[in-house]
């Protein structure tokens, strides 16, 4: 039961966050106030935006892939509906084939149609019924746990008897139009599930095998002693044999065989088929020809048994350009029952009729039947060893051997794919390859290349679609014919089925209800039945757009609205399943695409890069990760992955983890230092700190900055996202955390604390809370969780009115929230380029300190920042006061002069890339290359032109940078350089300087006791300090001096032990160590 006035839980900033018991909190908070059914209803009225959601199976369980595909479709459907847009969000499910009549032969022990036909349709469609939705509480659990909000109450399920109808809708349509025809084609056809697949599911799913390669020699009936010579991989296709092809203009030779004393034909570029080394072989050539002089001569076929029907017509030898002489022997072997070219060059050449189909002696599982009685009953894998024994008998098998190649297997069951002549339905994709690819060109697919190359080039070459499978679970085609097939009567609703048959009352379209539903002939030809065949399940999901909203017998309008979608996504597997079945579908129906935006993902591979196994254990059971990490860390560190690029990713939990450090926990602490700094506000002021969202511009600097940052960070997301590049966003909001956490915070941490005075601390207060509510606002596409709770915690400090967003009236979740808008005010570009110089200087100066073992504890003298150009050293200047604190140094020195600095120049080179445009030429530059001087790269930084070994480069040939010649410094001085700008910094430490130092090192020790004893920033601590050695002089005279240092750092003054009162309430002791002195510090409550 929903709950208007639920409250979020506290913020309790005295204990560990833990993130994933802490998204619990959030569900339940979002179940409270039932979440996502009020997003939607606040957005009724608004700009509708549309989405299709791919029906996944729910016969397994969630995995990585489907996780990622719902975060891709969470995040922009999220940033749709904040950016004013109603989304409708149903989620769908994929209800019937293979994949569900695999499970129940399995679980059954299926092995053919005559076992379905025994139990009865009914019942086999009743156990199929029975576990399609086995899954569907994990998988709705699952995709709630991932924050992904999507309406399952009213999602599509593709065996509604609607979604069903308008199947037939489509169908019907395309039957009108002439897209639709019936004919015998070699298919690939999957013995374990009995049925024909499509060609992109034959493509979809190749893999490495080994199979039996054997040459065979046929003896001509003229002149038995010379044999025509073939090779194949299908030794299990030699009992079909009707023909053998050559090319008509290849090179033909017969040679002799001294060992074998026979002669063989083939091709002279394939004698290795035969023999290791020819030149060594006891062979020689005795005749040459070319493919068209042996076409006519007949052979002794291999077996008998298609010998007499076939006897006045076969067993010759045919031609055909299709023939190579790249492996084999240039002779082969034409089974027409089970080759695509073996068909076409036999049809052709009278072998067989359209009305006579060849020999095709297999049963629907891949067993032998008569008449090759030898092999009966036999599948045809485990038919080609005996066929082999059998062969070798005979004298035929000239070599065996094994080949590892790559081949098809059947998407469903694993086993491998045969070719066979099937009858089949087919929708026409071969005439509409043009407009298909032009539709497709007016989508935008992200990344752009998949849609141009790999889906382009898939298209350009598409194939007619063969729809039907002759299966049981799956919407029945709905064609009714007469027994010769001249008459076809195609029915595109449950209301013309009635109409036609006279049968009312139909509600469920399955085959057990309707296959016994006969149609009167109009034409005298008695009684039409319909067909036994249903739809490939790809048909169905292709038909989704239109089948969801039982377009058109209902919400027309509403489809009318919908169509194209604005926006799909799945992985880069779909660009031969359901983006293609869409678009065949999309144009024949409509002449355009059902979607605007493509975001299509790579796969999730297991650590070490293979696929993921069950089998195998190769990775972490998504639950437990989620449930460890969190699914906001498993959502970030996915989309900041490769993969948002169709690129691989190798899933490490590692990465997983690596987000809540690096990520979740600074922002987290950002947070809890905003909540730490208000409450010390009001114990120094009395002052409770309230959001103002329309402060004047800061005349701080910093508050300046970080501002600026958050407007540049709304308008990347916004123009990013509104492309759909998801990849180029994260990386953005990454750093946005990074610069308020080391940069913003580290920088202001004094006058956060109240250094500088009450309207001071307001300032940065507030400048912090907007850059906290920014970031909430701006990923809470991304990771909802985790901005739902911190903003929970931000807005107890709004104001009451919604003056800090006027577009919305509703603050109980940052998801019902706008995305925001930028506050031009507050731009300020040239602010940005000056804190930019300053990072660079900064981060440069901290490495040199790192790689030398200075800490930043450690006062040195001098730092010297050298750049060419005048505005980049003004910039320094302007801020030159947060370099000298942060880096601790006393003076900062800016300088263009390159030889008191000690500037050089060199070229660098990108050598993959340049390898392309020089080829050959590139030994030449990398040879010249070294020996470029600092004044050529100089002048190549200038002009963008040089010449090396004769060889003239360009502008992006190679890299300019600026570095320095140490052995011109003077010593004690360390540099470094970013290829633009160049430090020095003075390393020698020194006395004077010391005692800084040593202070600073106090206040370390202090900070980490404080923070030991569990302490929080509000806490008055004072503490006392004794040797537990000999008194040190230097260190006792640091602790009475440096005063200064310490009040500004921590706010108090450590004193002697002999000045602490007895009653003092001791909090921690601890033994510390400060260069080699020892003493006891502790830390007492502040009277």
């Amino acid at each position: 039961m929903a709950n208007p006035d639920a409250v979020f839980p506290e913020h309790d900033t005295s204990s560990a966050f833990h993130f994933a018991k802490q998204e619990e909190e959030v569900l339940a908070y979002w179940k409270a106030i039932d979440a996502f059914k009020t997003s939607l209803e606040q957005s009724k009225g608004r700009k509708p935006f549309s989405f299709y959601d791919g029906p996944p199976f729910a016969t397994g369980l969630p995995h990585y892939g489907h996780l990622l595909a719902g975060t891709v479709k969470d995040v922009v459907t999220r940033f749709a509906h904040s950016t004013g847009h109603y989304v409708d969000r149903r989620f769908g499910w994929d209800c019937h084939g293979l994949p569900v009549e695999h499970e129940i032969d399995k679980k059954l022990g299926v092995k053919g149609k005559e076992d379905i036909l025994a139990m009865g349709i009914p019942k086999y469609n009743a156990e199929c019924r029975a576990i399609v939705m086995r899954y569907q509480a994990e998988w709705r659990s699952t995709v709630e746990r991932m924050g992904r909000w999507i309406d399952f109450d009213h999602g599509y399920k593709t065996m509604d008897t609607k979604f069903m109808e308008t199947e037939w809708w489509v169908f019907k349509t395309l039957f009108d139009k002439g897209h639709v025809y019936r004919g015998l084609r070699v298919m690939p056809y999957s013995n374990a599930c009995t049925t024909p697949l499509s060609n992109f599911e034959a493509g979809s799913n190749y893999k490495d095998t080994q199979d039996p390669a054997i040459t065979v020699g046929l003896p001509l009936r003229k002149d038995p002693n010379t044999w025509l010579v073939a090779w194949t991989t299908t030794p299990w296709t030699l009992p079909s044999n009707l023909a053998l092809c050559v090319h008509p203009e290849l090179e033909y030779v017969k040679i002799y065989d001294e060992e074998r004393q026979c002669h063989f034909i083939l091709s002279p570029n394939l004698l290795t088929t035969l023999y290791k080394d020819p030149k060594k072989a006891k062979i020689k050539t005795v005749e040459k020809y070319v493919g068209k002089d042996l076409v006519g001569l007949e052979y002794e076929p291999l077996f008998p048994y298609f010998y007499e029907k076939y006897k006045d017509r076969a067993f010759r030898v045919l031609s055909d350009t299709y023939v190579t002489a790249d492996a084999g022997t240039g002779v082969v072997h034409q089974a027409p029952a089970f080759g695509e070219d073996d068909y076409r060059v036999c049809l052709a050449h009278g072998i067989f009729s359209r009305e006579a189909q060849p020999p095709c002696p297999l049963d629907e599982s891949g067993r032998f039947i008569e008449p090759v009685n030898d092999y009966v009953g036999k599948g045809v894998k485990e038919a080609d060893k005996f066929i082999i024994k059998d062969l070798k008998a005979q004298g035929k098998v000239i070599v065996q051997s094994v080949l590892t190649h790559s081949y098809p297997f059947c998407w469903r069951s694993g086993e491998p794919l045969i070719y066979r002549t099937v009858p089949s339905w087919f929708v026409r994709v071969e005439p509409i390859v043009d407009q298909l690819l032009a539709a497709n060109k007016k989508t935008r697919w992200v990344p752009q290349t998949i849609g141009e190359n790999r889906f382009g080039n898939w298209l350009s070459n598409a194939r007619d679609w063969n729809v039907s499978r002759n299966r049981y679970w799956g919407t029945p085609i709905p064609l009714w014919v007469s027994e010769d097939l001249s008459e076809i009567v195609c029915i595109g609703s449950v209301a013309e089925l009635e109409e036609r048959s006279g049968v009312t009352g139909i509600t469920d379209l399955h085959r057990d209800n309707i296959d016994h539903i006969t149609i009167p002939s109009a034409q005298g030809k008695g009684t039409l039945r319909r067909i036994e065949e249903v739809f490939d399940c790809w048909f169905e999901s292709g038909s989704m757009p239109y089948a969801q909203a039982h377009y058109p017998f209902e919400n027309t309008d509403t489809f009318k609205q919908s169509f194209p979608a604005d926006f799909i996504s799945e992985g880069l597997d779909q660009t031969r399943g359901w983006f293609y079945t869409l678009l065949i579908l999309g144009t024949h129906l409509f002449g355009e695409a059902p979607w605007k935006n493509l975001i299509v993902s790579g796969l999730v591979l297991a650590a070490d890069g293979k696929k993921m196994s069950k089998s195998l254990r190769n990775f972490p059971d998504p639950t437990l990760v989620i449930n460890k990490y969190g699914a906001d860390a498993v959502r970030l560190y996915m989309i900041n992955s490769p993969i948002v690029r169709a690129e691989n990713l190798r899933f490490r939990e590692e990465g997983v983890k690596d987000i809540i450090a690096s990520v979740f926990l600074p922002w987290l602490n950002s947070f809890r230092f905003l909540l730490a700094q208000v409450t010390l506000l009001k114990k120094d002021t009395g002052i409770d700190f309230v959001y103002n969202p329309h402060a004047k511009v800061s005349g701080n600097v910093m508050d300046r900055w970080i501002l600026a940052r958050c407007q540049s960070l709304i308008e990347c997301v916004r123009e990013e996202l509104g492309n759909y590049r998801l990849y180029t966003v994260v990386p953005r909001l990454l750093t946005m955390i990074n610069e308020l956490t080391n940069w913003y915070i580290r920088f202001n941490r004094r006058r956060l604390k109240g250094e500088n005075g009450p309207e001071d601390t307001i300032s940065a207060l507030n400048s912090l809370f907007e850059t906290l509510y920014t970031l909430c606002l701006t990923m809470s596409s991304f990771t909802p969780f985790i901005t739902e709770n911190l903003y929970q915690g931000l807005r107890k400090f709004m104001p009451p009115s919604s003056s800090a967003d006027p577009n919305t009236e509703d603050r109980r979740s940052v998801h019902f929230l706008l995305f925001p808008s930028v506050k031009e005010e507050y731009l300020d570009p040239v602010i940005q380029r000056r804190f930019s110089a300053l990072q660079s200087v900064i981060e440069l100066g901290r490495a040199l300190r790192e790689k030398n073992n200075l800490p930043l504890r450690v006062p040195l003298r001098e730092l010297t920042v050298f750049h060419s150009n005048a505005q980049y050293l003004d910039d320094v200047r302007s801020l030159s006061s947060y370099i000298e604190e942060e880096l601790n140094v006393r003076d900062l020195v800016l300088s263009s002069d390159e030889v008191k600095c000690g500037v050089c120049f060199k070229l660098l080179a990108d050598w993959p890339t340049l390898g392309r445009k020089l080829r050959k030429d590139m030994g030449k530059v990398k040879k010249g290359l070294d020996q470029v001087t600092s004044a050529q790269a100089k002048e190549y930084m200038m002009t963008n032109q040089i010449t090396i070994e004769g060889i003239p480069l360009g502008e992006g040939d190679l890299r300019a940078m600026r570095y320095v010649d140490e052995k011109a410094l003077p010593p004690h001085t360390l540099s470094d350089s970013d290829g633009s700008v160049v430090v020095l910094l003075d390393g020698q430490v020194r006395p004077e300087l010391q005692a800084e130092g040593m202070a600073r090192d106090v206040i370390n020790r202090i900070q980490r006791l404080r923070k030991k004893a569990g302490l929080q920033p509000t806490d008055e601590i004072d503490s006392y300090y004794r040797f537990t050695g000999e008194m040190n002089a230097a260190l006792d005279e640091v602790m009475k001096t440096q005063t200064d240092v310490f009040t500004r750092n921590i706010r108090r003054v450590p004193r002697p032990s002999s000045d602490m009162p007895s009653e003092a309430a001791v909090v921690c002791e601890e033994e510390q160590e400060v260069n080699d002195i020892k003493f006891m510090l502790t830390l007492v409550r502040a009277a």
